[in-house]
Parts: C-alpha cells; structure tokens; sequence
C-alpha cells in the first residue's frame, strides 16, 4: 500500500522580519543632502527677525520705589481703637483698618476700575494709550496711527470692533493702561514698586508721577471725608449724652478725627512717601533686538530640520 504523500510549501529562503529601526547613517545622510532645505528656512527665518526687531519701537520703563507712610502705619487711632473700639462701635463710629492697613487698600483702589477710569479721563490718556505707535526720535512726540485718531479733526477713526463704537470704552482704555502698569508690593518690607512701560520715556516719568500723586490725593479725600462725617456724628452724640465717661470717649474720638484732617491737610504724601522717584530713562527695557535675532534663526534651523526629516520619514515608509 502507498504511502500518502502530503503537499509541503516550501518557505523562501529570504524571508525575515521586518526591522522599524532606522539607521543612524541613513539620517545623517538625509540630512546632508537636505542641507538646503535647512539653511533656506533658517536663512528666511533668520531675515524676517531682523525685519521684525528693527521695525518693533523702542520701549522705555519708568519705575518709582515707595513705602507706606509713618502716619499709616499705626499710632494714634490705632491704639485708640484698641481702648475705645467697642464703645465706638456701640456709637456708630468705626476705628482702625479692620480691612488691612491703608497702603494695602490703596494699592487695590489703585486697580480698581472706578480710580483708573477717573484717572485716564482727567489727565486725557485715551489717545496715547490706543493710537500711539512709536516715538519720533527727532521731535519726541509721539506718533500717532493715523487710521485709529484723526489728529487734525480729533476724533477717532478706528476699525471698531462688532459691537463697540469709534471712541474707546472705559473697560478698552482700563485693559490698555494694565497692560503697562505694573504694581508690585514686597510682603516682607512692605515697599511698592510702581512702574510704567511706554513709548517715550518722559511721558512714562510723567505718567507714574501722576499715579501716585493721584493715589495719595484719593486716600487723602476718602479719611478727609470718613473724618468729617465721624466728627460731626461725635459731635451730635456728644451733645444727647450726660455720661461723663461716654462724654471722655467722645471728646477723645473727636480729637482723633481732627488730628486725622490735620495730617491729611498738611501731608502731601498721605499713603505714600517717595524713596526713588522715577526718572527718564536713558535705555530701552525692550525689544531685545540680538534675542530676536537669535531665537529666530533657532526656530528657523529647527523648521528646517523638521522639514528634512519629515521628508526622510515618507521615503522611508515607502520603502
């Protein structure tokens, strides 16, 4: 009987897996050859940084250091109201700063929107801060762009956006002001770094100055004020009562409150005392036109190489 033969496929003799690795020659290789892919994009790159730090204005920083005013930082009514706090409450009359000390509430008036408001109208800020683009070197005004304000007519022109007229907002005017102002208070010394970024460097002097004139004569108006009111509640209440230790209480509220309208009349720098006061500045902050340069001729090689090796990763897998 024979033997069943059985169908045997024979296996090629090349067969073996396939290898994802790529050979480090290879690429080196790819790379060589598209060396002119690399040095075109870095090139490109390289010009268009050029172009962008030349033709980018020169910024200057105006910066002025503070420090919280002797006459805020305790005394008088600060320890009255450790002695006479709950009477005067029982009276209506509120002692000390249960909020924080008076420079802590006048940095945040300070960017509040009802104080920047106030303070971009009064000294007619409106214009520089949406239409300036640069400094002229020649005559230190700046330049104005004249498809946002007509300079002659004076009125605006701008392409507003969907929704907004051709003069700005007050929250447009307040988001512009932010974005060069910085208020930076150190928590350990309790001193305050003011400081403005601009075009030209004597209006950005000029500019701080004004901040912090306006924040001392706002704080100044608003004890002004709070003062006045509490005297002549005292002085009522003092008036109905025969309690001579009410009456004692009184007289030394009363006495407070005066004390605090004389320093505010004769002090000019109520909140805030002036150790460094800005100047014009000499050097630009910014731009940094050699970084520019640079990051750009990096970013230019990089696009380069990517280029290349994006290229050598599609004949690859077509192989």
């Amino acid at each position: 009987m024979e033997a069943q033969k059985v169908n045997v496929i024979p296996l090629p003799r090349d067969l073996s897996p396939v290898s994802d690795e790529i050979d480090l020659r290879e690429l080196i290789v790819s790379l060589w050859r598209g060396k002119w892919w690399i040095i075109s994009t870095t090139f490109i790159a390289t010009c268009m940084a050029v172009a962008f730090a030349l033709l980018s204005p020169n910024i200057y920083r105006a910066e002025a250091l503070l420090t919280p005013s002797l006459e805020q930082q305790g005394g008088g009514l600060s320890a009255l109201a450790s002695r006479f706090g709950g009477l005067a409450s029982l009276a209506g009359v509120e002692l000390g700063n249960k909020g924080g000390d008076k420079a802590s509430i006048a940095i945040e008036v300070g960017k509040s929107r009802l104080f920047l408001t106030d303070f971009i109208h009064r000294h007619q800020l409106a214009v520089p801060l949406m239409a300036a683009k640069g400094l002229d070197k020649d005559t230190g005004e700046l330049i104005i762009d004249p498809l946002i304000y007509d300079m002659t007519n004076q009125k605006w022109v701008r392409d507003a956006p969907p929704g907004k007229s051709l003069e700005p907002s007050d929250w447009e005017l307040i988001k512009a002001f932010k974005s060069l102002v910085m208020l930076n208070s150190d928590p350990k010394t309790g001193l305050l770094t003011i400081s403005i970024d601009f075009y030209s460097p004597q209006i950005a002097k000029q500019w701080v100055d004004w901040l912090i004139d306006d924040l001392n004569t706002t704080m100044k108006r608003r004890d002004q004020d709070e003062a006045q009111r509490n005297i002549s509640y005292l002085t009522e209440q003092l008036s109905k009562t025969s309690v001579a230790d009410m009456q004692k209480v009184f007289y030394q509220l009363i006495e407070e409150q005066t004390k605090t309208l004389m320093l505010a009349e004769v002090n000019q720098e109520y909140v805030f005392k002036v150790i460094d006061p800005a100047v014009i500045a000499e050097e630009k902050i910014k731009p940094k036109r050699a970084l520019i340069v640079v990051l750009g001729a990096l970013l230019g090689g990089m696009l380069g190489v990517m280029i290349v090796l994006i290229r050598f990763a599609l004949r690859h897998d077509k192989k």
